[in-house]
C-alpha cells in the first residue's frame, strides 16, 4: 500500500463520517474552557503552597 492509497483511503473515511458536525450539543465550550482555567488555577495554588521558600 502506498502513502497517496492510504491518504486517499483516510480522506473518504473522514469525509463519510461528518454527518453529525463534530461537536456534542452537551459541550459548551465558554463552561469546558472556563473549567479548565479553575482547575489549572487551582493545580498553581496548591503547587505554591507546597513549594514556599522558608
Amino acid at each position: 500500500m502506498s502513502f497517496h492509497s492510504t491518504a486517499a483511503q483516510l480522506v473518504t473515511l473522514a469525509s463519510e463520517g461528518g454527518e453529525h458536525g463534530g461537536n456534542h450539543e452537551s459541550l459548551n465550550p465558554l463552561v469546558t474552557g472556563g473549567g479548565a482555567f479553575v482547575i489549572l488555577m487551582l493545580l498553581l495554588w496548591v503547587t505554591t503552597r507546597f513549594n514556599r521558600d522558608r
